[in-house]
């Protein structure tokens, strides 16, 4: 017997899941297992780094470029905290992205995560409700020890932001920007500040 190999890109098996019936449902659970037809949100999803490789796949270049330094790089110092958080946020980026890649057209949108510094008085200031809503990360281990570092949402203020970075870690909607900046706070933290 002559056998044939099919492949099927998770994607489109989960767009078919997505607009499939209950019976069909039910069919591709009993095919593919319920973790390839899971169709919750993305934000459901991925919680980790873990959940974004296996949302990607082993064979995703982003996760195998991640694993591949990881197991090949030379000896840690202690100085590539930032290159490591760069590597996770490249593959969480793509994963909440669900396979959409910025164009760079005129009337496109692009969103980043915004964070916030406090001050010691600012903190001193909030309870810690607010500050685990802002999913707060206290600075002690980064050259701004005087100041926490918070995951903060704007839209339609009367202010003016600059992205620094770059169109690989952009995402395509605002709520998944802060979804980013709030549920990966530390791997944003050690990106984006500098250690002691």
């Amino acid at each position: 017997m002559n056998k044939e190999t099919v492949e099927i890109k998770k994607s489109n098996l989960v767009a078919a899941y997505r607009q499939a019936n209950e019976e069909t449902k039910k069919l591709l659970d009993n095919l593919f297992g319920k973790a390839a037809t899971d169709s919750r949100p993305v934000t459901e999803r991925i919680k980790t780094i873990d959940d974004a490789c296996r949302e990607l796949g082993n064979e995703h270049p982003l996760v195998q470029q991640y694993r591949c330094w990881m197991q090949e790089a030379p000896v840690y110092d202690g100085s590539e905290y930032d290159l490591i958080a760069y590597l996770k946020l490249r593959i969480i980026t793509a994963a909440l992205n669900e396979g959409w890649r910025p164009q760079f057209t005129e009337d496109e949108t692009r969103y980043y995560p915004w964070f916030w510094l406090y001050t010691q008085e600012e903190l001193d200031n909030m309870g810690d409700d607010e500050k685990e809503r802002r999913r707060m990360v206290l600075t002690g281990d980064y050259q701004t020890e005087y100041a926490g570092f918070g995951s903060a949402h704007s839209n339609n203020a009367p202010s003016h932001t600059s992205a620094h970075f770059g169109s690989r870690l952009c995402l395509r909607t605002d709520s998944l920007a802060t979804y980013c900046g709030q549920q990966f706070i530390q791997l944003w933290a050690d990106f984006t500040l500098t250690r002691k």
